[in-house]
């Protein structure tokens, strides 16, 4: 077996299953908060693609790259604020299906907006070329999304640690009650979780576009890899996130180039095994909220 090849395929995983991390933190964050499986999340992760396609031409990458996440977030509250509050004392099952319609109509709006063909986005001209450390290949933007996603993921746990307003977040999804005899208002918590959930994935749609193929049908290349990462890390569990994407991306690439037939499949296959071990997933733990 070639070393330069495998060890280039485990850096393409790498920086795929951070990729994959991103989106499913922020779907899992607004699980751990609102008790919500968002299943429109993968409609904001390709609504931040196509944001930035559009923002891209006037404000370069860069700027694309802060300012269409930060719009995706927006929405976000919009529909928190609009569409979802009104359902949290309602039957749960509301809000899957209401989610799921939302979905659906996201991405109608995108082909009505944008077309139902792809558009190109090319990787960013300064960020073209080649890196060789050792016997590993990586392309300068793979690099560069690797080390971005790395610094989101860091900053939102850091947020979450070691602000005050990131405690009463993890406060509110143990025990919301509590949180709300001591005077906070949970609402406006909810609405920033979704919108801060939102943001996320519309950060993975920009940092995946020149990657990926920017389609409608993006949404559901993302939404299938969250659920399987959030499900083997266990449900509202940031750590475990982490590393069962780092465990479906690596999984995905090396497959990918070994076993091209089984790459498809390969993060289900992984999935099952996690449950039947483990059916809390690897961080999985008791929720009193939800038991």
């Amino acid at each position: 077996m070639d070393i330069t090849l495998l060890t280039s395929q485990l850096m393409n995983g790498l920086v795929l299953g951070f990729l994959f991390v991103l989106i499913a933190v922020g779907m899992s964050i607004i699980f751990g908060m609102l008790g919500l499986v968002n299943f429109a999340h993968g409609a904001f992760f390709a609504l931040g693609a196509y944001l930035a396609l559009t923002l891209r031409p006037f404000v370069g990458f860069g700027g694309a790259l802060i300012i269409a996440p930060i719009l995706v977030g927006l929405i976000g509250l919009l529909v928190e604020r609009t569409l979802l509050r009104p359902l949290y004392d309602k039957e749960p099952l509301l809000s899957l299906v209401l989610t799921f319609g939302l979905a659906l109509f996201i991405q109608e709006l995108i082909r009505v907006i944008w077309g139902a063909m792809g558009h190109p986005f090319d990787t960013p001209a300064f960020l073209s070329g080649f890196l060789k450390f050792g016997p590993v290949f990586v392309t300068q933007y793979r690099l560069a999304v690797l080390v971005t996603t790395i610094a989101i993921l860091l900053a939102v746990w850091l947020f979450l640690t070691r602000t005050p307003y990131g405690r009463i977040v993890r406060a509110g999804s143990r025990d919301p009650d509590m949180v709300s005899m001591l005077g906070i208002n949970l609402k406006r918590v909810f609405m920033f979780i979704f919108g801060l959930g939102c943001m996320l994935a519309g950060a993975a749609g920009v940092l995946a576009a020149p990657l990926w193929s920017v389609v409608p049908s993006m949404a559901e290349q993302a939404i299938m890899p969250a659920f399987v990462v959030v499900v083997i890390g266990g449900l509202g569990s940031l750590s475990g996130a982490l590393a069962a994407g780092l465990m479906v991306g690596v999984s995905v690439a090396l497959s990918i180039q070994f076993w091209p037939e089984a790459s498809s499949s390969i993060m289900y296959v992984l999935m099952i095994i996690v449950l039947l071990l483990r059916p809390r997933g690897l961080s999985g733990e008791r929720w009193e909220r939800f038991e």
